[in-house]
Protein backbone atom coordinates (compact mmCIF):
# COMPACT_ATOMS: atom_id res chain seq x y z
CA UNK A 1 0.00 0.00 0.00
CA UNK A 2 1.00 3.65 -1.27
CA UNK A 3 2.64 5.84 2.00
CA UNK A 4 3.25 8.90 2.16
CA UNK A 5 2.88 12.47 -0.10
CA UNK A 6 4.86 10.20 -3.04
CA UNK A 7 3.05 7.00 -2.68
CA UNK A 8 6.69 4.80 -1.15
CA UNK A 9 5.09 1.49 -2.24
CA UNK A 10 6.89 -1.99 -1.46
CA UNK A 11 8.66 -3.53 1.47
CA UNK A 12 12.35 -2.70 0.00
CA UNK A 13 11.37 0.60 -0.25
CA UNK A 14 9.75 0.88 3.05
CA UNK A 15 12.98 -0.89 4.57
CA UNK A 16 14.91 1.51 2.82
CA UNK A 17 13.35 4.57 3.58
CA UNK A 18 13.10 3.41 7.23
CA UNK A 19 16.53 3.24 7.48
CA UNK A 20 17.62 6.51 6.28
CA UNK A 21 14.94 8.60 8.11
CA UNK A 22 15.34 6.43 11.64
CA UNK A 23 11.70 5.08 11.90
CA UNK A 24 10.60 1.41 11.21
CA UNK A 25 8.40 1.30 8.60
CA UNK A 26 8.37 -2.13 8.09
CA UNK A 27 7.19 -2.25 11.74
CA UNK A 28 4.77 0.46 11.75
CA UNK A 29 3.74 1.55 8.09
CA UNK A 30 1.61 3.89 9.51
CA UNK A 31 3.90 6.63 10.30
CA UNK A 32 3.95 7.53 6.68
CA UNK A 33 0.19 8.92 7.09
CA UNK A 34 1.71 11.37 9.41
CA UNK A 35 2.81 14.94 8.06
CA UNK A 36 6.10 14.70 9.26
CA UNK A 37 6.84 11.71 7.67
CA UNK A 38 4.90 11.75 4.95
CA UNK A 39 6.92 15.01 3.83
CA UNK A 40 10.01 12.93 5.07
CA UNK A 41 9.59 10.19 2.54
CA UNK A 42 8.62 12.60 -0.61
CA UNK A 43 11.78 13.95 -0.10
CA UNK A 44 13.69 10.97 0.78
CA UNK A 45 12.25 9.31 -2.81
CA UNK A 46 13.20 12.93 -4.39
CA UNK A 47 16.55 12.36 -3.27
CA UNK A 48 17.26 8.59 -3.60
CA UNK A 49 15.81 8.72 -7.14
CA UNK A 50 18.06 11.91 -8.53
CA UNK A 51 14.50 13.90 -9.39
CA UNK A 52 16.18 16.93 -9.11
CA UNK A 53 17.36 16.69 -12.76
CA UNK A 54 14.03 16.76 -14.10
CA UNK A 55 12.82 19.81 -12.10
CA UNK A 56 15.53 21.52 -12.96
CA UNK A 57 15.20 21.11 -16.76
CA UNK A 58 11.85 22.02 -16.79
CA UNK A 59 10.71 18.40 -17.69
CA UNK A 60 7.49 17.48 -16.29
CA UNK A 61 6.56 14.81 -18.28
CA UNK A 62 10.12 12.90 -17.55
CA UNK A 63 9.76 13.49 -14.34
CA UNK A 64 5.69 12.05 -14.03
CA UNK A 65 7.31 8.86 -15.60
CA UNK A 66 10.24 8.78 -13.19
CA UNK A 67 7.90 8.58 -10.53
CA UNK A 68 5.09 6.71 -11.80
CA UNK A 69 6.46 5.14 -14.54
CA UNK A 70 4.40 4.78 -18.16
CA UNK A 71 1.52 2.95 -19.60
CA UNK A 72 2.58 0.76 -21.55
CA UNK A 73 0.13 1.25 -24.19
CA UNK A 74 0.05 5.30 -24.10
CA UNK A 75 4.10 6.04 -23.29
CA UNK A 76 2.44 8.22 -21.13
CA UNK A 77 2.66 8.14 -17.28
CA UNK A 78 -1.26 7.21 -15.10
CA UNK A 79 -3.30 10.10 -14.50
CA UNK A 80 -1.24 12.22 -17.24
CA UNK A 81 -4.65 14.33 -17.97
CA UNK A 82 -5.37 15.14 -14.38
CA UNK A 83 -1.48 15.86 -13.77
CA UNK A 84 -1.49 18.50 -16.82
CA UNK A 85 -4.39 20.24 -15.27
CA UNK A 86 -3.41 20.10 -11.62
CA UNK A 87 0.12 21.53 -12.61
CA UNK A 88 -1.65 24.41 -14.85
CA UNK A 89 -3.85 25.10 -11.73
CA UNK A 90 -1.10 24.99 -9.11
CA UNK A 91 1.23 27.29 -11.21
CA UNK A 92 -1.56 29.68 -12.21
CA UNK A 93 -2.08 30.26 -7.91
CA UNK A 94 1.30 30.87 -7.73
CA UNK A 95 1.79 32.94 -10.35
CA UNK A 96 4.43 30.91 -12.24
Amino acid sequence: MGRGLIQITGRKNYLLCGFDLHLDLIAMPGLLEQPEAAAASAGWYWHTKSLNRFADAGDFLGLSIAINGKNKDTGLPNGWADRQEFWARAKAALGA
